[in-house]
């Protein structure tokens, strides 16, 4: 007799936590009344239906070009490839197509030199335009007791590199325009 308590004791408990965990996840919204009526019962017209509430992949959406958004490759964006053409003679520290992002590594014309210059490129729109790119120089100047002070450099490097980059950028897109 208090074997069977025992065991229908422990079952009441187990049942009592499963009625508890289903109306705690009830309630939460997990679970949606839904009426039969208003669900496709072919998988077809149900998975139509998904992509139809954005819950779905089509691949024909995608060749319609109408998928989850307009990527180029790097190599079809002019300013993209001028601007590596033109900064090739520079170590790279950072290259971000997806974020518009080009940093280089600190450069320094002489090994014994105490300047050095660091160049990001970051890019605003695909179009061939000065406000398309922005272009921030910094120069590092150390001491021998490895003292550094960086600051951003305002001269006319940033002007030529801009022009580089347009001029190169314009005629790669004419180059391709033409093929």
């Amino acid at each position: 007799m208090l074997i069977i308590y025992k065991y229908i004791s422990k079952k009441f408990i187990y049942a009592t936590i499963l009625v508890f965990a289903l109306l705690l996840t009830n309630s939460c919204g997990l679970y949606k009344k839904t009426d039969a009526r208003d669900i496709p019962t072919s998988g077809m017209d149900r998975a139509r239906k998904n992509i139809k509430e954005g819950r779905g992949i089509s691949l024909n959406a995608f060749a319609k070009g109408r998928g989850g958004g307009s990527f180029q490759f790097s190599t079809s964006n002019p300013l993209w490839r001028a601007t590596l053409e033109t900064l090739d003679f520079l170590p790279f520290a950072n290259l971000d197509y997806s974020g518009g992002m080009i940093i280089t590594d600190w450069y320094a014309d002489n090994e014994n030199s105490n300047n050095s210059l660091k160049i990001s490129v970051r890019f605003l729109s695909n179009e061939i335009s000065p406000a398309s790119i922005k272009i921030i120089v910094h120069e590092r100047t150390c001491t021998n007791q490895n003292r550094c002070i960086t600051k951003v450099l305002n001269s006319k490097i940033e002007e030529e590199l801009m022009s580089s980059i347009l001029e190169t950028a314009s005629i790669l897109q004419k180059n391709a325009t033409k093929k």
